[in-house]
Formats: structure tokens, sequence, C-alpha cells
């Protein structure tokens, strides 16, 4: 084995290593990344060619936590790892998003890039080694690329910032970004901030860059010490420079005039498709099959040219706005009248409909991966229908697509979200996105937050969105940076910066660049230039709805919380839970209890949800009883529960029973107690006393009552042995009296749980 390790020393001292040629060696390449405890191993492997008719890259980035490497177990039936969850689709495509620029463009082979987590010390987080991982893998690799490239996160803690923090230290951050980039240029940025400005997330950016730099550097040491800094040859593409001379002749004038038109998404697509198909009818009908792919390309050329240029030069858009205008707006909410809450955002042709649903604690999210075990109360989810664009085809599961654009306007909106006990509900945000022409994941952040409001949940502050783009010309200074970007201008742009925020800072945001050389000048003016239109679409979005509303919906389930003393949390669950599942059935309501510990002190956090006041009243005054301490000298409503011939069990408080003995019943000498009570009767009693040694309450109903005129105490015969019997005691004599007659007593074995419960009066 030639094993070669490389290191790279971070400023706090800690070390990432980078090794080669021990594992997967007939992978094209493979590398093993080292920090810590924790390992990620990285493979590419290539097709030898690209398939037929193939005109783009196909990359394909998967990365997988192995559970084995924390020493768990997956959960499931199965028990082993199955389809990727979220959070490892987020992390493969933070990976996919700063590789497939460096491609080159001619380049079409298949490349497959897996990175997987063999070994997880819990405190490392191992997404921000996976760009690394991933680009020192083709970096000992013989195929084209123009890397490398690093990730890194940086956060800033207590004020200061720090690359690849650990999970323990993410509490106290306010800045949470992941930074990819090549030596000299960012290629990609994401993340989410707690309202910061614009200076201080470009601060951060540049942080991490010098960090990357060092990153970059060693991975060129490693590419020149397994001796590939040659990569393979390649020939995926057929030119034919005649016909490409054709297709700008013909059609470079026509594709200004269409794109300057300011027209409709549609009639635009329309006129395109139109002036290309004129053109295939201009070659010979036996050619016209044999040129399809290069005509399609030289075509896109094209017209990328051509938008491209009209902006540059005359600094108009395809649909007729300059280069800072956003697009009309209109919203409204409460528009579906069942929900708990509801907006329509329209920016243009792009719109969301997003709904809120409030929930228990039982709703919300779980989360079981290999390091992040725990609930989310806020999730967000985001649904992209081919209708949208008004492609006719069937709707599939949720695309990696969805889950990234759902994951930013989560992120966006998180920051916002009150917690318990300020909002004791789970809060779910879906947004349907019902048309598309560019930035639907920012109208998701605008539909979503109107929703919120509409609801009734108190956020903090609204939060709007917008997407930046950029078109530049290479080799000169020349450069425009737009405002709300159509999808053609996604496309055939240079840049896809969204960011999101409230009027004070920046909540989220997400960049890609696909050039060379963008400057931190040309960043900081699109910044600015984003705050100024998330201030204008904020502005009118305040028109539709400015605040939440005072009360929630009438049709919306309520929640009362209450806490309890840690030592009652038992009794409310009871044993195998039969105490809250019986509150929930008897009452209609649902009941969660969580256990808190602060400062060493155990509190119990008691939900209470339910769809009217009066079963939650219930469930709550059953729980109060139970947490209750029963007070000598104070008067109950009680519930006779039981009857016996010396008296009869009374519930005074839920769970907590005492003896009203038969003669406490009433003033007067009392023969059977049936003939003053029976079994549901609920009848006021007088804690007289509870044993200090048993707990056992003793109970009086005759003391609430008028003593009759002229009653005198009967007096009690005298017990030779111990003296006057005590009320409520019986002797040796009376418990063999009673065991004569069925009563149950010490020396008998209860028969079930009322024996139990009468066996244990004596």
């Amino acid at each position: 084995m030639n094993i070669i390790n490389k290191k790279i020393e971070l400023s706090d001292g800690r070390v990432i290593e980078i090794e080669t040629g021990k594992l997967a060696k007939q992978a094209d390449g493979a590398v093993v990344v080292k920090m810590g405890g924790t390992m990620l191993l990285a493979t590419v492997t290539c097709a030898k060619d690209a398939k037929e008719d193939v005109d783009f890259m196909p990359l394909q980035v998967d990365y997988k936590e192995k559970y084995a490497s924390a020493g768990r177990f997956p959960g499931g039936f199965m028990k082993r790892e199955g389809k990727a969850s979220d959070y490892e689709i987020l992390i493969a495509r933070l990976v996919d998003r700063a590789l497939r620029p460096l491609f080159p463009e001619d380049f079409h082979a298949e490349v497959y890039v897996n990175v997987n987590l063999i070994s997880a010390e819990k405190d490392i987080q191992p997404d921000a080694l996976a760009g690394l991982a991933a680009s020192s893998a083709l970096a000992v690799s013989d195929i084209p690329f123009e890397g490398p490239i690093s990730e890194v996160r940086v956060a800033r803690i207590d004020g200061q910032l720090r690359i690849n923090p650990n999970f323990s230290e993410m509490d106290k951050a306010d800045i949470d970004i992941m930074v990819a980039a090549t030596y000299d240029n960012i290629m990609m940025v994401e993340g989410e901030m707690k309202e910061v400005s614009e200076a201080e997330m470009l601060e951060a950016i540049k942080f991490a860059h010098e960090e990357i730099k060092k990153h970059c550097k060693v991975q060129m040491e490693l590419t020149e010490a397994v001796g590939k800094t040659v990569k393979r040859t390649y020939c995926h593409e057929e030119n034919d420079e005649e016909l490409r001379k054709a297709v700008e002749s013909f059609c470079y004038d026509r594709c200004y005039a269409i794109a300057k038109a300011g027209s409709s998404k549609h009639e635009r697509t329309d006129a395109f498709d139109a002036l290309k198909e004129e053109f295939y009818q201009t070659l010979p009908e036996e050619d016209r099959e044999a040129k399809t792919m290069m005509v399609e390309r030289y075509y896109h050329a094209v017209e990328k040219a051509a938008m491209r240029n009209m902006i540059l030069d005359e600094g108009i858009r395809l649909d007729g706005r300059t280069t800072t205008q956003i697009r009309p707006i209109w919203c409204e909410v409460g528009y579906l009248p069942c929900a708990h809450g509801s907006a329509i955002f329209t920016r243009g042709e792009t719109q969301s409909l997003s709904t809120v649903t409030l929930g228990t604690k039982l709703d919300m999210k779980e989360r079981d991966e290999v390091l992040i075990q725990g609930t989310e109360q806020f999730v967000l989810h985001y649904n992209f229908p081919p209708f949208s664009t008004g492609e006719a085809k069937a709707q599939r599961g949720v695309g990696r697509r969805e889950i990234g654009h759902g994951n930013l306007a989560w992120r966006a909106l998180k920051p916002m979200i009150p917690v318990a006990p300020e909002n004791p509900y789970a809060v779910r945000v879906v947004s349907d996105i019902l048309e598309s022409n560019g930035s639907s994941s920012m109208a998701t952040v605008c539909a979503g937050c109107l929703a919120l409001m509409d609801a009734g949940v108190k956020i903090k502050k609204p939060v709007a969105g917008i997407a930046m783009g950029l078109i530049s010309e290479s080799g000169s200074k020349r450069y425009a940076i737009l405002s709300d970007i159509l999808g053609d201008e996604d496309h055939l742009g240079d840049m896809d910066f969204k960011v999101t925020g409230t009027k004070d800072g920046i909540t989220a945001t997400q960049m890609d660049i696909k050039v060379d050389g963008l400057s931190y000048e040309v960043l900081e003016q699109a910044l600015e230039q984003a705050r100024q239109g998330r201030m204008h679409i904020m502005g009118e979005m305040m028109k539709c709805i400015s605040e939440p509303r005072e009360d929630y919906k009438p049709f919306v389930p309520r929640i009362i919380q209450i806490r309890v003393p840690g030592e009652f949390i038992g009794a409310i669950i009871g044993k195998g839970g039969e105490v809250i599942q019986k509150i929930q059935r008897e009452c209609g309501t649902v009941v969660t209890i969580t256990e808190e510990n602060t400062n060493g002190i155990t509190e119990g956090v008691v939900d209470i949800f339910g769809e009217n006041k009066e079963s939650m009243d219930k469930a709550l005054n059953w729980i109060n009883g139970i947490c209750a301490v029963p007070e000598v000298g104070k008067i109950y409503k009680g519930k006779v529960v039981s009857i016996l011939e010396f008296g009869a069990f009374v519930e005074i408080l839920p769970g907590k029973e005492g003896l009203l003995h038969i003669s406490e019943l009433n003033w007067g000498k009392t023969d059977k107690v049936e003939d003053y009570l029976s079994i549901g009767d609920e009848i006021e009693v007088k804690l007289l006393e509870i044993d200090s040694k048993t707990g056992k309450m003793r109970l009086s109903r005759k003391v609430l009552m008028e003593k009759p005129e002229g009653y005198v105490e009967p007096e009690r015969r005298p017990r030779p042995d111990k003296g006057p019997r005590r009320d409520g005691r019986n002797d040796r004599k009376d418990m063999r009296k009673n065991d004569r007659k069925g009563a149950p007593h010490r020396e008998n074995k209860p028969q079930n749980d009322e024996a139990q419960k009468n066996n244990d009066i004596f």
C-alpha cells in the first residue's frame, strides 16, 4: 500500500487529516478525512465515456451516515439504514452545489461522489467536513475537475468567529453558515443568522475563505503526491463551427428582440421555440436529426448571449423591468376558511399558497439521526407540483430540490417562531407553489410569514425574502445585479443569491456562484440591493396584515399549560400510563407531560389540548387534584367510592381517599351506612386527621351539620384491655368478628383491588 497522509491545522490547534491509499483503492479516487474521532470515507467514480444524447453534467452526490459509526442501531423494523433522510440530502446538496460548476462545460460522463460517515465523535459536526472529503477524492483521481474546493462552517459565538465549532457550542451562535470556495473564489454560501447585518455576514464569509485557502493548498499537495496532476482526456461534444455561425447569424437579432419585448413567461418561451424551429427548417431535412444536439447547444448560447447583452447594454430585463425593480405583488390572508391559518403571496408569475396547522407535542417532528436526536416544534414543507410551470407530467415523491428549498424557508422563519411557554403549539407550515417563474422559495418565506400571522402565532417580527441575480462580462468589469430574478435569469445568469430577513437583519441566506472572480465589492453591493428589495416586499406584505391576529381562529384547538412538582409526574402518568390515558379518554382531551430540570429542580410541564373549555377544565381540575396536598381542617366535596359495614371511603381529591367512619356520618346513632349514602354520591366532608406514619385520612360529615339541640354524646363502653376504642380502629376481637362476616383485615389475603384498599385501613 502507498498510504499518503496530509494534515491541516486549524487556528485553535485542532487537526484535520486526509489519508489516501488504504481504503477503497478500486474507486477512481478515495480518501478518509479525519478530525478527532470523526472519520468520513469519500469515493468518486466516473464512467469511461458519456452516454449518447447527454449534453449536461450527470453528477450524483450522496452523503450517508452509518449508525454503527456512533455505536447505535437504526430505528424501524428492519434495523438497517434505509433511504436518505432529509438531513443527509441537505448535506449532499451542499456538496453538489459547490462541485457542479467546476466540471468542464463539455465534460458529460457520469460522475458519482459518495461520502460516508464511518466513525462519529458525538460532539463533532461531520457536515462541515463532507465538502473537503469529496473534493479530496476528486483531487486524487484523474477525473477532470477545476478545483479543489473546501467547505467550512463559520459560527459567531460570544462575538467571536469560529471555524467548524462543535455541536455543544452552537446554542450560543448568532451566525451559522456553510461556505464553499476554491482557492480564489467563493462558490456557495448557505446558513441561518439571528438578524445580523450585511456587513457582519460578509465578514463571516471572508473569514471562512481564509481557512478554505489552507485546505485547497493541502489538496494541491496531495494531488502532486499521488501523481494525478494530469487528468484524463475526453471528447464528449461534436462541434461544427459553420453551423454555430449559422445559428448565431440567423437567431441572435431575433432573440434580442424577443427578449426585449417584455412578454410573459409562456409567450416568451413559445416565441423562442418558434424561432428555433424556424432555423431547423433552413437545414436540409436529412441533416436535421443528426445535428439536433449541436443546434440546441448553439441556440442556447445565442439566447443566453442576447439576454445578457440586453441587460448589460440597456439595463432592461426579460419582463421589461429595470435591474432594481420588484415585480408586482398581491397578497391575501384567510383564503382557506377551515385552515388554522392561510395566505396567498403572488409576485409576478410566482405564487405560493401557504397553510399553518397548530398541534400538540405529539405532533412535533421526531429526529433520529446518527448524531442528532430530539423533536422539532416548527416544521415547514415545500411542494412544487409540475402544473406550477405548465408541465404535463405526473407528480411523484418529494425531490431533493423541494427538501432544499423548504429547508431554506424553514431557516428563514425559525428564529421568529416563539417557543414554549409563549407558544406551546407544534407549528407546521406547508407551501404549495401554484405558479413558478423564479424565486419560489422566497415566495414561500413571504406566504409562510403571512399565514403564521393569520393563524395568530405571535411571531417576533415579520420576515420577507428576495432572490438576487448577477450578469457579468468575462474579461471586463461590466456587470449588473438583478433584484427579484426570473427563472430564465437564474438559469442564464451567473449568480443565485437568496436573502431573507426582518427589518432589523438577515435570518437566512443561500448563494450559488457560477462564475470565477466574484469580488467582495460586487457581493457587498448585491447585499445592499437585496436589503432595499426586501424592505419593499415587506412593505407590500404589511398592507395585507401587519401583525399577528389577537387570537387563534375559533376552531383551533386550545392548549392549557401548567407546571407541576416533579414528584407528581409519576402519579399523573400512572402505572403503564393508565391515569393519563383515563384522563384523555374521559375528558376528550390530549394530555402530554414533559420532564424539565432547571437548576437541579425537576418539574413536569403538562399540556392539555382540547376543542372545548368544559373538557379542558375537567382535565385541568383532575390533574390539579392529583397534585393537590390534602389539608387538615379543610372542607372537600368528595365522591363515595365504596361502602363497608363500618363506614365509607370518600375520594376527596383524584386518587386520594379517606375513611368516613359510620360514627362521623350523622349526629346520633347510625345503624347502617346505606341509610345515608350510596356509591357515587357527592358529599361535603371535613378532613379531621392525617396519620403521620401511614398518610391515611379520617373524614367527618357530621361536623358540617348543625348539632341537634340537647344532643348528648352517647357513652362508650370501656375496654378493659386497651381502654376506650378510637373511632375508625378495630381491636382483635372486632377483627375476628368482621372476619366471620367476611370483612377483610390484615390476616386475610386480599381477593381484589377493592379488598386490598379496604385492608390498608386496618
